[in-house]
């Protein structure tokens, strides 16, 4: 079977800066310095929150707020925005949230991520906040957790995660 697409092009172009000079203030900050000054515009974003116009709503000592406005682009071969999108949401705003509680100088990774995909998200669902809060902030290990909720409130995912403290 041949489906005629014809007409159906679009097209998005996505822009960014830089990320090593960012990345290298970064480590001159404590994590919510530097993240707020991301939030409030001061801070280049990273490039990955161009692909998904992702942008931070709030951050707070352990508790950090993504907004993103999911479009057909990011739909999966079955109609839907890819879980993935969800997921690299969620470990930016759970990860985030431990970052907000570190000093300047040190960092961090994700090692561990699990996701439930509780509802499928389309292009019209509108903007999804993706919220991440620390539930145990530690010197070598880091726990937190997090949710996607639509306008409405409804929970779209949630996660838990584990990140690595890289102390210098």
């Amino acid at each position: 079977m041949t489906v005629d697409v014809t007409g159906q092009t679009r097209q998005k172009t996505v822009t960014w800066q830089d990320p090593l000079p960012t990345a290298r203030l970064g480590r001159e900050l404590s994590g919510r310095e530097y993240l707020t000054g991301i939030a409030e515009g001061r801070i280049p974003p990273p490039p990955i929150s161009a692909h998904f116009g992702m942008r931070w709503v709030s951050v707070a000592d352990g508790d950090v707020v993504l907004a993103a406005t999911p479009d057909e682009s990011l739909y999966n071969p079955i109609g839907t925005v890819h879980g993935g999108v969800a997921a690299t949401l969620l470990d930016s705003a759970v990860a985030c949230a431990v970052h907000s509680t570190l000093p300047a100088g040190v960092g961090y990774t994700s090692v561990e991520l699990k996701v439930n995909f509780l509802r499928a998200i389309s292009g019209s669902v509108g903007e999804i906040r993706a919220h991440g809060w620390v539930v145990k902030a530690g010197s070598r290990v880091a726990f937190a957790e997090g949710d996607i909720r639509d306008a409405d409130g409804k929970v779209l995912a949630t996660a838990s995660s584990t990140c690595l403290i890289i102390a210098p």
